[in-house]
């Protein structure tokens, strides 16, 4: 098995819509730091499992469609509490619309909250 990650860091912000979310409730901001890592058993043609340069590219396309926004805004997060469970899925999702990974057969999303928690979301391509 071969895993190729790349990792970005940015801010957003976002408030929690669960029931007495204390302090959360309020708009505040976090340093996200995302870790995206495909995987797959098996090599292209020219001995890459994934484009670099292009996971890479549809990386900070990705990271720029979030960097200092407000979540709750998004229409990804309507309807949602914009927790970083829902946040790493829909970061994968807006990912994968810019790039096509060829040889990759899985994607993981690890999502960094400041410094104090990581979730992560893993997909079959």
């Amino acid at each position: 098995m071969y895993a190729v990650s790349v990792t970005r860091s940015f801010v957003a912000q976002h408030w929690l819509t669960v029931p007495d979310p204390g302090p959360e409730g309020t708009v505040h901001s976090h340093h996200f730091t995302v870790e995206v890592t495909f995987e797959g058993p098996e090599l292209n043609q020219y001995g890459y499992l994934v484009d670099i340069d292009a996971v890479l590219e549809a990386l900070e396309t990705t990271v720029a469609a979030f960097r200092d926004e407000t979540l709750n805004e998004l229409p990804a997060f309507e309807g949602r509490n914009p927790s970083a469970e829902h946040f790493a899925r829909i970061f994968g999702d807006s990912l994968l619309t810019r790039l096509q990974p060829e040889a990759a057969t899985r994607l993981r999303v690890e999502l960094q909250e400041d410094d104090v928690a990581s979730v992560t979301h893993e997909r079959t391509l």
